[in-house]
C-alpha cells in the first residue's frame, strides 16, 4: 500500500514538473512573482526588470515551446519586430522609439502590477513639492507633446519668453538659459491634472531614456527645434582630480553642484540662440559617455576611439551628429542639428520685414538665372537652411548633383520626383574623388554642402567653369574679398596654380554673387547682403609713342612709362570689383547698386520665356532700363 501511494506521489511530482515546464515555455512573457517591498516600485527596480524581461523575449528559442506553424510565425514575426525595433530606437527612429515604449507601458501594466496607489513611489505625482526639476519638465513636455505634438518645446518656450537674456545668480552677465525655478513656476501655473495612464506613460518615458534613450535629452532631441548639444561647458572629469590636489573648497562646492559639471551641461540650438537647460543633467560622466557612444551608430560609421577621436553621422531621421571624445576633445561631447525641411523656404528668412517681398524676387532670380552663388556666414546662421530654399527655385527640367559631408539637406524628401542624387565623404572617398564621380552622372547643377578643404574649393572652381551649368555652394568668409582670398589659396595649395593673380583671376570669372548670413546678439538670423563680383577687364595701355621721339631722352620717357604699367600689372593690378547689390540697413532691406548688364544678359538667356518677361519688368522698377540687353 505504502509502494503504490509512493509511486501515485512520484507519479503527481513528475507530472506537476512536465506540466510547469510545458506551461513555462507555451507562455515566455509570464513574469515571476515579483517579491514586493518598498523598493519595488522605484525606477530603478522597473528598469531593471524591463531590461530582464525584454532580454527574455529576445532570446527565448521559439522551437523548444512546441508551437503551432501558424503561432511560432506570428511569434517569430513578434520577435523579429520586437529586435528591430530595440535597435532602431538607439539610432534617433521615432516609429521605434513609440514601439519599444508601447512594449514597456504594458509590461509595468500587465506584469509588474503598477497601480495608480503604488505608481507615485517612482515618481512622487502627488506631492508637487518632492518633485526635481526635472520631473516637472518631463510632465510639462508629456502633456505639451499630447496638444502640440513636436512642437511642444518650441510652444513652451514661445508662451513662457524662455529664450531672452536673463541674469543668473551668480553670474555677471546677461546670458540665454532656462533655469530650475522657471520651470517649478511655469509647473505651477499650468496645474496639470494626470490620469493613471498619463503618469504611466511618464514613468515609461523615463524607463526608456535610461535604458535606450538618450537619457534627458532623449524628449528635447525629438522635438522640432534646430540642434541640441552635451558636454559643451562645467568642469570635465581630469580637471576634478587637479583640483582635489589644490583646492579643497572648490571641491565641496563641485560635489554639492554648486559648480557645473560636463555631465550637467545641456544646451539646444533655438531660433538662431544657444540656450543653456540649467535645470537638467545627465547626472553622471557615465552617462554622458553612454549618450555620446550610442548616438553616432546609425549605418555604423565605424568605431569611435581615442586613436580616432571624433565621428560625423547622421541619425536616422536626417539629424547631423558629430561625437568628440577625450583626448581629442577634453571631455565626451555630441551636437546634434536638425533641419527642418518642411520650413526651408526663402519666406521664412524675411518673415513680412520692408523690401522683403523685392529681396525673395531677386533670389529667385538669381537662381533661376543660373548665377554660380556661394552662401557665406558664420556657423549657426542658416547657410543650409537658406540653401534648401534657394533650391526650390531651379528648373524641374535641371538633373542636381549634391556633394555634402554629412547628408543634413535631404532634397530626395522634398522633391521626390525630381532628378537628384547626394554623395557623402566616407572614410575611404574623399570629397575631391565624390566631385570627381559628379562629373560623369548628367548634372545639370552642382550644389555643394560646405566648401570646408583646399581639394573641394579647387574643383568646384574648376567644374564651375566646364562640368555643370551652374553652382550652389557654402563657405564660412566673413566678407567678399575674404571669399575669394579663400579660394584663391586653395588653388595655390592644391597645386593647381603657381601664380597668386592667375588663380585669383580664375576664381572672379566664376564666381557671381555671394549671399552673406549674420546673426545678431539676440539670435535674428538675415540676409546682411548680397554682393556681385565683377571682374575687371584687363586694357592694353602700352603705347609705341617711343617711335614719335626724335631725342633719346624722349624715348627713354616712353619706354619707362610702358615698363610703369607693366611693373604695375604684374605687380598691383585689380582683377575684380564688388558692389552690394541687397543690404539689410536699419531692420529694411534695400535694394542698392543695379546688377551688370553682363549678368543680367546671361541670366536672361537661362531663363524661360515668362520668367524673362517678370525679370525685366523687375529690373526696370528698381534700377531703370538696362542699355542693350537683347542685343
Amino acid at each position: 500500500m505504502i509502494n503504490i501511494i509512493f509511486t501515485l506521489l512520484v507519479i503527481c511530482a513528475v507530472g506537476y514538473i512536465i506540466y510547469y515546464y510545458i506551461k513555462k515555455n507555451q507562455n515566455a512573457e509570464v513574469e515571476q512573482q515579483v517579491n514586493v517591498d518598498d523598493k519595488t516600485y522605484t525606477l530603478e527596480k522597473m528598469t531593471e526588470f524591463v531590461k530582464k524581461r525584454l532580454n527574455e523575449i529576445t532570446k527565448v528559442n521559439l522551437y523548444d515551446i512546441g508551437l503551432s506553424e501558424e503561432e511560432l510565425k506570428r511569434r517569430k514575426q513578434k520577435k523579429y519586430e520586437l529586435k528591430k525595433a530595440l535597435k532602431g530606437c538607439t539610432y534617433g527612429d521615432v516609429n521605434d522609439k513609440k514601439y519599444v515604449k508601447e512594449l514597456i507601458f504594458d509590461l509595468l501594466e500587465k506584469e509588474y502590477g503598477v497601480t495608480e496607489t503604488n505608481i507615485s513611489k517612482s515618481i512622487p505625482f502627488d506631492i508637487p513639492s518632492l518633485l526635481t526639476a526635472q520631473d516637472k519638465f518631463d510632465i510639462l513636455i508629456y502633456a505639451y507633446k499630447k496638444e502640440f505634438a513636436y512642437e511642444a518645446l518650441t510652444e513652451l518656450i514661445k508662451k513662457y519668453n524662455l529664450a531672452e537674456l536673463k541674469y543668473v545668480e551668480g553670474e555677471t552677465k546677461p546670458s540665454y538659459v532656462i533655469t530650475s525655478e522657471e520651470i517649478e513656476e511655469i509647473y505651477e501655473r499650468e496645474n496639470i491634472i494626470l490620469e493613471f495612464e498619463d503618469k504611466l506613460n511618464v514613468v515609461t518615458q523615463r524607463i526608456y531614456q535610461h535604458y535606450k534613450g538618450y537619457s534627458t535629452i532623449d524628449e528635447v532631441r525629438d522635438m522640432n527645434i534646430d540642434g541640441v548639444s552635451g558636454g559643451v561647458s562645467g568642469l570635465p572629469e581630469s580637471f576634478l582630480s587637479q583640483v582635489a590636489q589644490t583646492d579643497g573648497d572648490y571641491l565641496d562646492q563641485i560635489a554639492e553642484h554648486k559648480v557645473p559639471r560636463a555631465c550637467d551641461s545641456i544646451w539646444i540650438f533655438f531660433q538662431g540662440k544657444s540656450i543653456r537647460l540649467a535645470f537638467l543633467s545627465f547626472g553622471t560622466e557615465a552617462e554622458l559617455k553612454r549618450v555620446c557612444q550610442n548616438i553616432y551608430k546609425y549605418n555604423n560609421p565605424g568605431q569611435l576611439s581615442d586613436t580616432n577621436g571624433y565621428k560625423i553621422n547622421e541619425m536616422k531621421d536626417g539629424s547631423r551628429v558629430v561625437v568628440v571624445r577625450p583626448s581629442f576633445s577634453e571631455t565626451w561631447a555630441f551636437f546634434v542639428r536638425k533641419f527642418d525641411v518642411k520650413r526651408s523656404t526663402l519666406e521664412q528668412w524675411f518673415k513680412g520685414e520692408t523690401g522683403s517681398q523685392e529681396s525673395i524676387e531677386l533670389l529667385k532670380y538669381l537662381v533661376k538665372g543660373a548665377r554660380i552663388i556661394s552662401i557665406t556666414g558664420e556657423q549657426g546662421c542658416g547657410k543650409t537652411t537658406m540653401l534648401m530654399g534657394m533650391i526650390e527655385n531651379i528648373y524641374e527640367t535641371m538633373n542636381i548633383r549634391v556633394q555634402e559631408t554629412a547628408f543634413e539637406l535631404h532634397l530626395r524628401r522634398i522633391y521626390p520626383t525630381r532628378n537628384i542624387l547626394t554623395f557623402r565623404e566616407t572614410d575611404t572617398i574623399s570629397g575631391q574623388e565624390g566631385l570627381d564621380v559628379q562629373k560623369k552622372t548628367d548634372g545639370s547643377v552642382n550644389i555643394i554642402g560646405e566648401v570646408a578643404t583646399d581639394p573641394v574649393a579647387s574643383w568646384m572652381i574648376q567644374a564651375a567653369q566646364v562640368a555643370s551649368k551652374f553652382t550652389l555652394f557654402t563657405h564660412h568668409a566673413k566678407t567678399f574679398p575674404n571669399l575669394v582670398t579663400a579660394l584663391r589659396n586653395s588653388m595655390l595649395r592644391t597645386g593647381v596654380f603657381k601664380n597668386e593673380k592667375t588663380a585669383e583671376e580664375q576664381v572672379v570669372q566664376v564666381l557671381n554673387f555671394d549671399i552673406h548670413l549674420a546673426k545678431d546678439f539676440r539670435g535674428k538670423r538675415y540676409v546682411e547682403r548680397i554682393t556681385e563680383c565683377i571682374p575687371v577687364e584687363e586694357k592694353n595701355e602700352y603705347t609705341f609713342d617711343h617711335r614719335k621721339e626724335k631725342t633719346l631722352e624722349g624715348k627713354f620717357d616712353k619706354f619707362f612709362d610702358n615698363a610703369t604699367h607693366y611693373f604695375t600689372k604684374i605687380t598691383d593690378r585689380q582683377l575684380y570689383r564688388y558692389s552690394n547689390v541687397l543690404e539689410y540697413v536699419d531692420g529694411e532691406y534695400v535694394l542698392t547698386n543695379p546688377i551688370t548688364s553682363v549678368n543680367i544678359k546671361e541670366m536672361r538667356n537661362n531663363m524661360d520665356a515668362t520668367d524673362v518677361e517678370s525679370f525685366d519688368k523687375f529690373v526696370e522698377e528698381h534700377w531703370g532700363k538696362v542699355k542693350e540687353l537683347k542685343n
